[in-house]
């Protein structure tokens, strides 16, 4: 089963909050017959679109192609959250990489959520940075930690942003009695995740990228000059770039023995009116420190966005019935609440939740694996890899250089193996352990 077409209509967005709301925009006609390029890109979320508006900024020709509509994936469909550093905390890298390159995957970091606080600004795109978000501890041992990696950020990284909260500060904030501290980043944000795609869209295209939507690839078949086939026609380009994320499926085994997709759920609530303020007292984002991690913010028009749980098949479970129970864990009061929107999306994680970057072959570039933190990260891969295109790889070979292991068992095993993991961890996470 192919998880592009398992749970969504072709060519179509999932019904959610996002879609209902988004930017206008135009389709663009699929590929027809055959077409040359210096670059084809295969993917057409955030990473294969700041791809294509980067190497086009270059002046090298490109070709993008999206098996349904720009932003389909996890880019049009996640949390909206634009967190700082890397998915792993600065001790962890340092152990990992060692405090060098954990200092420049910092930097990294940082110039990433600079990058799409730039290109909404510099395009005048469709959506807003909001600054702010909140991480829930649901342990007092985990608020020590909080506050002591904030003030590990603000001595070795000279980042103040991170403010640490006590149970009566994090109240303030968001009253509800699930969690008893935790800290705010004033340096994160969250924005409208369709309309970032669609803006990123709509810049590649004004810079003289060609997109192709409803153009799913069936080969890529490798060489000089690689072929990239699709079911109505092909391209012919110099480089490769795949940015297809959890939605690659087999076209690439290198990748999909490190990288595994997954499946994440979020559930839009009817207008809250007056009850937003028994929900969040500042329009920040928030994520809590559970295994699988809840998420959630305020929609513009006072909505609750809440996402929460997880699942490991192709199929999409009872998306209501998965989310409602931690949402409620947070928020009995919204028991009576209508649930207007319920929608779920592919994203993919890896072994050590480091990104995936690989160099293929050396024309065949891929950035994946993002693990939940791919809003900036993704945007920045991009650009990385447009670099790296065009002879300045350092950047691209450094988060190269970082570790990801195959998943054990390779690709034919990894969703048994996973869902063994998932369910162990989860069960530790419920009892408190």
């Amino acid at each position: 089963m192919n998880l592009l077409f398992a749970n969504d209509h072709r060519g179509e967005y999932p019904p959610s909050w996002y879609a209902a709301t988004a930017a206008p925009l135009e389709r663009f006609a699929p590929l027809q017959g055959s077409a040359r390029a210096d670059v084809c890109i295969v993917g057409g979320g955030y990473t294969g679109l700041s791809a294509a508006l980067h190497l086009t900024q270059r002046g090298l020709s490109v070709v993008l192609l999206e098996a349904h509509r720009i932003g389909f994936g996890a880019s049009g469909r996640n949390g909206g959250q634009v967190g700082s550093g890397q998915r792993l905390e600065q001790d962890d890298l340092e152990q990992i990489a060692g405090p060098e390159a954990a200092r420049r995957l910092w930097d990294l970091g940082e110039e990433a959520k600079a990058l799409v606080q730039a290109l909404i600004a510099d395009h005048a795109m469709p959506c807003q940075f909001v600054p702010g978000i909140v991480h829930a501890c649901r342990k007092p041992s985990e608020v020590a930690h909080a506050r002591a990696y904030a003030e590990k950020l603000q001595r070795d990284y000279g980042y103040d942003k991170v403010q640490p909260l006590d149970r009566d500060a994090l109240q303030a904030i968001l009253p509800s009695d699930a969690y008893c501290g935790g800290d705010i980043d004033r340096g994160a944000g969250h924005l409208h995740p369709l309309n970032f795609a669609i803006g990123l869209a709509q810049a590649a295209a004004a810079a003289g990228a060609r997109l192709h939507e409803g153009s799913t690839v069936t080969a890529i078949e490798q060489g000089p000059r690689p072929r990239i086939i699709t079911e109505g026609g092909h391209v012919e380009a110099g480089h490769v770039i795949l940015a297809a994320n959890g939605y690659l499926g087999g076209l690439m085994p290198q990748v999909a023995a490190r990288v595994m997709p997954i499946n994440n759920f979020i559930v839009a609530t009817e207008p809250l009116g007056a009850r937003v303020a028994t929900v969040l007292r500042e329009n920040v984002a928030v994520a809590d420190t559970r295994f699988v991690v809840n998420y959630w913010r305020l929609s513009e028009d006072d909505r609750l966005l809440f996402g929460g749980g997880e699942s490991y098949g192709y199929r999409f479970p009872d998306i209501v019935k998965t989310v409602r129970g931690p949402m409620l864990e947070v928020y009995p009061q919204l028991a009576d609440a209508k649930i207007d929107y319920a929608w779920g999306g592919t994203l993919a994680i890896t072994m050590n939740r480091l990104p995936c970057f690989l160099r293929v072959t050396p024309n065949i570039l891929s950035a994946s694996g993002y693990s939940g933190h791919g809003v900036a990260l993704a945007t920045l891969a991009g650009k990385v890899m447009a670099e790296a295109v065009a002879g300045q790889a350092e950047r691209f070979d450094l988060l190269a250089s970082l570790p990801t292991p195959r998943f054990p068992g390779g690709a034919a095993l990894r969703w048994p193996m996973l869902v063994l993991a998932m369910t162990w961890f989860g069960m530790r996470d419920r009892l408190g352990v």
